[in-house]
């Protein structure tokens, strides 16, 4: 079986690691062993991985990890609100004399299994899911200390982003951007962290708990009542979510990650 779990964008495979130190490869061997065993086809992924994402992020300055929302699968492109977004990050962050390095981060195989050990997973932090998110940006940060980091979420991909930047709140280099915030998750008061529950349009139907709201607007969907001024917004593409929308195009957005990118990461300060 295909395992989707890990850092799918870009793509790291066939890796020459004739320019990585011992120390560096090494390290990604026991990682792998802890992540999936120490044999195999799934173990030569995450080594790979590890060390590709090692390559490429030593020619940055900013890693930024992404965790998508949904069911945790989806490439960047199938995620346009954030698509919108990692594209403003980077392009501030190149404004403020930076280069930045986005990674995908996918914590979910697709399929049926996937989706049923996914959701039983979201219903306990993620216990078994957030090491091997938090091991691999570790693994930078401890190989890599002069960048900094930013671990991503949307969504559901918000709690796992939470729960890995607790392992990491002693990381001054780490920092945390997260859009629509489960309603039932209770995320921490966290240093370095920006959180935003609403696109400035409207409150976040989804983050703020207004289950009848998001059921009255998922049946008058379903119906063909929807007002085409109605806000846009939805759960794993069938639940709509009034307000759970998040793009660059939100001045409510863009302006507050601006702000936050402008305050840790401006290299001319």
């Amino acid at each position: 079986m295909a395992n989707d779990i890990g850092i799918r964008e870009p793509v790291f495979t066939d890796v020459d690691f004739s320019s990585v130190p011992a120390s560096v490869v090494d390290d990604a061997g026991k990682i792998a062993d802890e992540l999936v065993g120490n044999r195999g086809e799934r173990y030569e992924v995450v080594v790979n991985q590890l060390v590709g994402s090692y390559i490429a992020a030593r020619d940055v300055d900013i890693v930024v990890f992404f965790n998508s929302g949904g069911m945790g699968w989806n490439y960047v492109a199938d995620t346009p609100g954030w698509e919108s977004i990692l594209q403003g990050i980077t392009d501030e962050l190149k404004a403020l004399g930076n280069r930045p390095l986005i990674l995908n981060y996918c914590r979910t195989n697709r399929g049926l299994w996937g989706s049923i050990k996914e959701m039983i997973e979201a219903s306990t932090r993620y216990t078994k899911k957030v090491p091997d998110m938090e091991k691999r940006v570790e693994f930078l940060v401890d190989h890599l200390p002069d960048l900094k980091f930013i671990i991503a979420g949307e969504s559901t991909g918000t709690v796992i982003t939470e729960e890995a930047m607790a392992f990491l709140r002693d990381r001054p280099n780490v920092y945390s951007i997260q859009t629509g915030n489960p309603f039932w998750y209770k995320a921490r008061v966290q240093e370095r962290t920006l959180r935003i529950n609403t696109n400035g349009t409207c409150e976040d139907a989804f983050s703020y708990g207004n289950v009848p709201g998001m059921v009255w607007a998922t049946f008058k969907h379903w119906i063909g009542l929807s007002p085409p001024d109605e806000h846009p917004g939805d759960i794993l593409k069938w639940l709509r979510a009034p307000g759970h929308h998040y793009s660059w195009e939100y001045p409510g957005i863009s302006s507050e990650i601006i702000e936050f990118l402008e305050d840790n990461f401006n290299k001319g300060n």
